[in-house]
């Protein structure tokens, strides 16, 4: 199989994790274009030992420890990134590795470079900053009762609370003027047919809160033609898929 080929499958998923990273579509799509450039202007960067998949990610690693900020982000993003790199990302990387995009440790290790031991170490940091974090309250748009407790479980056990939950993008809009949340765990469809993408767009209107999408089919908003998502939680979800997703768009708040 081509090179090429082999790594396209993996592309959504490389958007997802980058825009994770960088907290912005626009510069974590940037650092998925810079590497596919690299690797169509040199094939031989992705190892050959390792599998497409975390080859792929390898390269991007190599982009990301590398890249010059102050060249490649708009002004306005730097101090996003300069706020990441405080905080340990060595250590977000490893997390969200694991356990946003299902790595094992040893391929975590082989995409960032690291020993087995390190990436524990790693992985151990970033649980102690997830548990520094702040407390702040949640407002969960969610039409599926059992997905709904689920996510309240999770937040709370986070030491988070929960400012509300909605079913439909109009009682989501009026539930965000009314507690003004700190974070929105969003469905993308609702029980009445209605978008959780467009109570977002309205709920963002009024208030700057960071959001968690949770989908079902999270390839259809990674295409990186259009504003999508910055932090997508696929469906099914493990909560530890969820508490990195979260930990991770706190950071930007």
């Amino acid at each position: 199989m081509a090179l090429a080929q082999a790594i396209a499958e993996h592309l959504p998923f490389l958007r997802r994790y980058a825009r994770a990273l960088c907290g912005s579509q626009k510069s974590g799509d940037a650092y998925v274009r810079a590497a596919l450039e690299a690797i169509v202007a040199d094939p031989g960067i992705v190892p050959s030992t390792l599998s497409a998949r975390v080859g792929l990610y390898r390269v991007f690693h190599v982009i990301w420890s590398s890249s010059d900020l102050e060249a490649m982000q708009p002004a306005t993003e730097l101090g996003v990134e300069r706020k990441l790199q405080r905080m340990t990302p060595a250590s977000r990387q490893a997390l969200l590795l694991t356990a946003m995009e299902g790595f094992t440790r040893g391929e975590t290790g082989r995409i960032l470079g690291v020993s087995d031991d390190k990436t524990l170490e790693l992985l151990a940091s970033a649980l102690q900053e997830i548990a520094r974090q702040p407390p702040t309250k949640v407002l969960i748009i969610e039409d599926e009762p059992i997905i709904s407790l689920d996510l309240q479980s999770i937040m709370r056990e986070l030491g988070h609370t929960i400012a509300g939950v909605s079913t439909t993008r109009d009682e989501a809009v009026q539930a965000a003027k009314r507690t003004q949340p700190g974070l929105v765990l969003a469905d993308i469809k609702l029980a009445d047919g209605s978008s959780g993408i467009d109570a977002v767009k309205q709920i963002l209107n009024d208030i700057t809160v960071p959001v968690v999408f949770i989908t079902a089919y999270p390839e259809r908003l990674l295409t990186g033609e259009r504003p999508e998502p910055t932090f997508l939680v696929t469906k099914p979800f493990v909560p530890e898929t969820v508490r990195a997703a979260v930990s991770q768009a706190l950071l930007f708040t």
